[in-house]
């Protein structure tokens, strides 16, 4: 068992560690997503007089569109908007997403998609999405892998990343337990959502957030790379993990 697993355990005071579901946030994990959201969210917000930057839009990551566009009205300009009227910019931030074309499928999420079904744990998706291309385009590039029971979106959950209602509804759906869950997310608040469902979160650096703005939320390892995480899988994950009793 490694130090990361010891010390996760030790963490939540839970007596073995035994996965049986992967979550994955979608943006910036399985696809390499986040720069054509990040311009997306910088044009949109703009014609509505809003100041966002790229930065704003990484930090920002995993949250529900709305909640992040309610957040920005209010501390920008004052104003409590409906949702509504914060659905209205969402959709105009996803026209200019979809304008941009598909993003490519993350470098190495594939082959540790392999492995995790080698293993014969269950996969799932928990993203702060909820743009239907987006979940139809997951299904097809991760036929074999994940089917749309597994998948949580913005709209299965009243409050979503950083609370851990989007992790717990992931959990509910691949019927685990925390100590039987393990996360991988690229975002401050998507990790903070993980550790707050007790799950054993993995935070993979793909962005240009410091690494310690992922370990300050919580994170029980980072990996600077989806490939470095996936060349670690089997040892990190052997087949059999059981309790450090």
């Amino acid at each position: 068992m490694t130090e990361a697993i010891k010390q996760y355990l030790q963490k939540h005071g839970f007596e073995q560690f035994k996965p049986k579901a992967v979550l994955f946030d979608m943006d910036g994990v399985l696809y390499d997503s986040m720069p054509h959201h990040a311009i997306a969210w910088t044009r949109s917000m703009e014609t509505f007089g809003i100041h966002m930057t790229a930065l704003d839009a990484y930090a920002t990551e995993g949250a529900r569109g709305i909640d992040t566009i309610r957040k920005m009205m209010k501390q920008q300009k004052g104003i409590d908007i409906s949702l509504d009227e914060a659905q209205m910019m969402y959709d105009e931030k996803t026209r200019q997403f979809h304008a941009m074309g598909d993003a490519p499928v993350m470098p190495g999420i594939i082959e540790m998609m392999e492995i995790i079904k080698s293993q014969q744990l269950a996969i799932g998706v928990v993203t702060g999405s909820g743009q239907r291309p987006l979940i139809n385009r997951l299904l097809i590039d991760f036929h074999g892998f994940l089917d749309e029971q597994h998948i949580v979106t913005a709209y299965d959950v009243k409050h979503g990343k950083p609370n851990p209602d989007p992790y717990l509804m992931g959990m509910e759906k691949a019927e685990t337990k925390p100590w039987e869950t393990i996360v991988v997310e690229n975002a401050p608040l998507g990790v903070k959502a993980g550790t707050a469902a007790r799950t054993f979160t993995i935070a993979v650096n793909t962005g240009p957030l410091p690494d310690s703005e992922l370990l300050s939320q919580g994170a029980d390892i980072l990996f600077k790379k989806m490939t470095d995480l996936a060349d670690s899988w089997k040892t990190l994950f052997p087949l059999s993990t059981e309790s450090a009793d």
